[in-house]
């Protein structure tokens, strides 16, 4: 057995990019889609099958993964992590996509640096302050902060 180590380089692999779209390296995108004008700040890692819309800003170290999608005129701050995994058998699903939620972002939602999104539906017209965690759907346009997000104003 070899003490080699298995070496994976970041890159761009099947990334469907709109027009005028900046990205800056080292980034991590594979499978996904980036809308016209859009910026990806570095060191970021957007999984396949995410959207991410048009106009739309994800600032650096922010981890987008599989099933999320991200609506038109969007900031996503530093350090902005999704999750898609509950633990919904009390461990982590190990690849079962089964077991696996959807998170669904709308337009013109502002998320601060540092907040954790879990598997939820975010309306349009949303600011989340920084270091928020989003347990639950938010569904009225507003202010959200803290753990668990909550509304306030």
């Amino acid at each position: 057995m070899s003490n080699l180590p298995i070496i994976k380089k970041v890159g761009f692999v099947n990334v469907e990019f709109g027009k005028v779209v900046t990205v800056v390296e080292p980034c991590n995108l594979y499978g996904c889609k980036i809308g016209d004008a859009s910026f990806i700040g570095p060191f970021t890692e957007i999984q396949k099958d995410v959207e991410i819309g048009k106009r739309t800003k994800v600032q650096s170290h922010t981890f987008i993964c599989e099933l999320v999608s991200i609506g038109d005129d969007c900031f996503i701050g530093h350090g902005v992590v999704f999750v898609n995994d509950l633990f919904k058998f009390g461990g982590p699903a190990r690849g079962d996509k089964s077991q696996w939620l959807p998170t669904q972002v709308g337009d013109r939602v502002s998320i601060g640096s540092n907040v954790t999104v879990l598997p939820v539906k975010i309306c349009d017209d949303v600011v989340i302050g920084a270091g928020a965690v989003v347990t639950k759907d938010i569904i009225e346009s507003g202010v959200y902060v803290g753990n668990p997000a909550r509304k306030i104003g």
